[in-house]
């Protein structure tokens, strides 16, 4: 029998594994129950980690790095305000800042902060960011990520976020492409189109020197780095990066490092907690290997049935179940027993998958449903899957 970093491994050499393997994210559900007390009593005071070997699955291992970052001659402060944290940035040419609000809701969820304040607010914000972005540099730590590839050893294999710099202090383990980087955590969407519209240069300057210093600086240390399996973009969305602004800013620039990637072994993979349902030609052909947390319906419109479909083999999906259809409020035992009967059969033979709960195992989902996963991997997931 295979072990969960086996499987991983021959999928991503375009192998087949033994079977199906099951490696959900438990990391919310384990730390909103640890922090709220009402974990199984089975399990009260176990690690994450020895709670995934007695259930039988795998670990997500989203915790592998390879580089760490520093900014020069740029002033960084951290200030409190409440539940709220400013982080400013002092720069030669002009100050920024962001704003991070904490809950204790959020807190004993286990939820990072929510970003309610962007760093660019207007056209002088512009110039202080190219100069923090223009003097992050980037250093190697392969100790680091070989270490933790130990500490996985052969209950999964180590995922590793790249591309995160200023302002992603809470988003480091889902980095980006320029075009979303400032979209998402530079200004806001809304913004940031309107930016397009208003401040053309600005914006255009700002991607291309984000692009350059990925091309010059980062991609060589993330290809010549011992990870295989490379996470960069996240959150892709047929509203928020429809086809016509995914083929001009997204494509060009993926195809360009999956290019360098591939040439050096490595699987680039798409964080796809979004609506993917209008891009999926696009992320194919922008040259991702891989989407992980694909989310499907009913949590979106796009379902796993379509993505097989437009996909085939030539893209893994690691996902398969939405994380609403483990919450006993919202699906009934028998509607999630037929749900993950059909998923059986929407994905068979099996090829180029890897189950798992998207985004996350909530703290609201039934852990006998998890169980219950697991049982039918044994009973129906070894490959090929007859449909």
């Amino acid at each position: 029998m295979m072990t969960n970093r086996e499987r991983i491994l021959a999928i991503m050499e375009g192998k087949r594994p033994d079977r199906i393997p099951w490696i959900p994210r438990m990391l919310l559900w384990w730390l909103a129950r640890r922090n709220t007390g009402t974990l199984p009593e089975k399990y009260e005071g176990w690690t994450l980690r020895d709670i995934e070997r007695d259930l039988g699955m795998g670990t997500a291992a989203r915790d592998g790095k390879v580089y760490t970052t520093r900014t020069k001659n740029v002033d960084y402060a951290v200030r409190l305000d409440g539940m709220s944290e400013i982080h400013e940035y002092v720069t030669p040419v002009g100050t920024v800042s962001a704003v991070y609000k904490r809950t204790v809701e959020l807190d004993l969820a286990g939820i990072e902060p929510l970003a309610v304040v962007k760093p660019i607010k207007g056209p002088q914000d512009y110039d202080a960011m190219m100069y923090i972005v223009e003097n992050t540099e980037y250093f190697p730590c392969y100790e680091e990520y070989e270490a933790y590839e130990k500490e996985i050893g052969d209950d999964g294999y180590p995922l590793v976020a790249t591309g995160g710099g200023p302002f992603h202090v809470y988003v480091d383990r889902i980095a980006d492409c320029p075009f979303h980087t400032f979209l998402q955590h530079y200004t806001g969407y809304e913004k940031g189109y309107l930016d397009f519209v208003d401040y053309p240069d600005k914006v255009e300057r700002l991607l291309d020197l984000i692009a350059q210093k990925h091309r010059e600086e980062l991609w060589p240390v993330i290809a010549h780095s011992p990870a295989r399996l490379i996470l960069h973009g996240a959150h892709y969305d047929s509203q928020m990066t429809p086809p016509r602004q995914f083929k001009q800013y997204i494509t060009p620039y993926i195809q360009e490092m999956a290019d360098v990637m591939h040439k050096h072994g490595k699987t680039l993979v798409h964080h796809a907690d979004n609506d993917s349902r209008h891009i999926l030609g696009d992320l194919k052909e922008a040259g991702f290997d891989m989407v992980e947390c694909f989310t499907t319906a009913p949590l979106v419109p796009c379902t796993l049935k379509e993505a097989r479909e437009a996909w085939g083999n030539e893209m893994i999906i690691w996902g398969g179940i939405p994380s609403i259809i483990m919450e006993e409020d919202s699906f009934s035992d028998e509607e999630f027993e037929a749900y993950m009967v059909d998923m059986f059969k929407t994905i068979a033979p099996g090829d180029a998958f890897i189950l798992g709960v998207a985004d996350n195992v909530t703290a609201q989902a039934k852990l006998e449903r998890v169980i219950r996963v697991g049982e039918m991997i044994e009973e129906y997931g070894a490959i090929p899957i007859q449909a």
